[in-house]
């Protein structure tokens, strides 16, 4: 063979097509929990309030099987200052929102967001004497 020929490329007499990959044998995931746009229209209402009074500085969403948690943290490396989660299971029977201290102490539960959410703005209050 020299540079000058061209390579040629011969199909095998007995070629088949690739067989086909076995499909998984795990059942079909369950969806997971999240926040729709309202919700996370609030949240980020909240946050973007409390940024700008200094109170936190970051936040983190993790969607999980059965829970959506919102959290956020006063600094980057500390553990959540507040967790909001979202629990469907729990909605007929305590409400699916929750805001879990930091120590894991849950401070409101209920059905609506925005209630459940006011228990931390209440928190930003403060006596100022002149």
């Amino acid at each position: 063979m020299s540079e000058s020929e061209p390579i040629r490329l011969v199909p095998r007499a007995a070629a088949r097509p690739p067989a086909p990959l076995p499909q998984a044998q795990f059942p079909s995931a369950a969806p997971q929990v999240s926040f729709d746009r309202r919700e996370l229209n609030d949240l980020l209402t909240l946050y973007g309030r409390m940024v700008a009074a200094g109170e936190w500085r970051d936040y983190a969403i993790d969607f999980l099987r059965d829970q959506a948690v919102f959290s956020v943290f006063r600094r980057t490396s500390e553990a959540p200052l507040y967790r909001i989660e979202k629990t469907p299971r729990l909605a007929r029977r305590q409400g699916a929102y929750a805001v879990v201290a930091a120590g894991g102490l849950i401070l409101k539960r209920g059905p609506d967001l925005a209630r459940v959410l006011s228990v931390i703005e209440k928190k930003t209050l403060r006596l100022v004497t002149a």
